[in-house]
């Protein structure tokens, strides 16, 4: 999620500034004749300039960040958000990187990434109270050890509990608008704030937070056979392997489905599987997921994004939206 002012969809062409490397927690300029240095140290986290979002997602596609911080508290959070408050600087938040399209200009201001520090995880009697960076298939596989259902489907997400509360990530009927209690949100203001269920307006893939982070929450899980959990976790797992490209840096389903249909079943009638531009290619294993084949741009997959959006809408009327977020500056 992003800060207001800056554009999800496009934005203007600005020249990439180089990569560089780790600074080691050291304040570095914001960027702006007068600005304010990071405050990397006081708040607590590890911080790089420069640093190439193509690291970071699962596309291992993306420009460089001008500021990418990984805060170790909840606290670290507020402050980073404080920091480009005050210096006008356009924030982002990335968990592991999946369902997002960095583009090659990369991001002009702050990437906050939520992962270690706000990994956290306990349980007691069905209540589990997790931190918002520890990734959805750990959660999975853990609450099905314990023999708890309700999330274990999700088994195949590639992202942070974080990012699947805020799109209410779901997979074979389990989503996680159906398990949750509450969540710990903070907002570009600094408020942080516990946010029970009824309040948050949850849709299909949707959470309806706006500008909220997530950092945690808290998800009531039913009591259920260990041994037959990990067997279902275990089936959920081959399957993703046989249909999905799962092993091939891509961003999850580009598209979301249709009521008429699934988006990769209207491609795969539009002869595209396969289709290449440039280091991008439509999988041949499944139409809804792009795939970086080593050497991808954004604007490959964006291409792509358009030749099947243009070819499905010809051919069936259907006009196919986004799953992925495109964000970032061209290059």
């Amino acid at each position: 999620m992003a800060g207001k002012k800056v554009e999800r969809e496009s934005a203007k062409t600005t020249k990439a500034p180089k990569a560089g490397k780790a600074a080691g927690g050291k304040a570095t300029k914001a960027g702006g004749a007068g600005g304010s240095p990071f405050p990397a140290s006081a708040l607590g986290g590890t911080y790089r300039e420069n640093e190439p979002l193509g690291r970071h997602t699962t596309y291992k596609i993306g420009g460089p960040a001008r500021h990418l911080f990984t805060p170790a508290s909840v606290e670290a959070v507020v402050g980073a958000l404080a920091w480009a408050k005050e210096q006008k600087v356009p924030w982002l938040v990335l968990g592991l990187g999946s369902n997002v399209l960095i583009r090659d200009g990369g991001w002009p201001g702050l990437v906050i990434k939520i992962g270690k520090g706000l990994d956290a995880l306990s349980h007691r009697a069905g209540i589990w109270k997790v931190g918002a960076g520890l990734p959805v298939p750990l959660l999975a596989r853990k609450t099905a050890e314990e023999g708890f259902s309700g999330i274990h489907r999700l088994i195949g997400v590639p992202g942070t509990v974080g990012g699947g509360v805020y799109m209410n990530a779901g997979a074979h009927g389990n989503d996680f608008a159906s398990v949750l209690v509450s969540a710990t949100v903070v907002q570009p203001s600094g408020a942080v704030q516990e946010v029970p269920r009824a309040k948050i307006p949850f849709t299909y893939r949707r959470s309806g937070l706006g500008e909220g982070i997530v950092l945690g929450c808290v998800l009531r899980l039913d009591k259920d056979e260990p041994v037959r959990l990990k067997a279902e976790v275990a089936e959920l797992l081959r399957r993703r392997k046989a249909g999905t490209p799962f092993d091939q840096p891509c961003c999850g389903s580009v598209f979301q489905n249709p009521t008429e249909s699934t988006a990769g079943r209207l491609i795969d009638q539009c002869g595209l599987k396969g289709r290449k531009v440039g280091g991008a290619e439509i999988s041949r294993l499944h139409a809804n997921y792009i795939v970086n084949k080593g050497n991808a741009s954004a604007d490959d997959v964006l291409k792509l994004i358009d030749i099947a959006r243009t070819a499905v809408f010809k051919e069936f009327g259907v006009e196919l939206v986004l799953e992925v977020k495109v964000l970032g500056e061209a290059k």
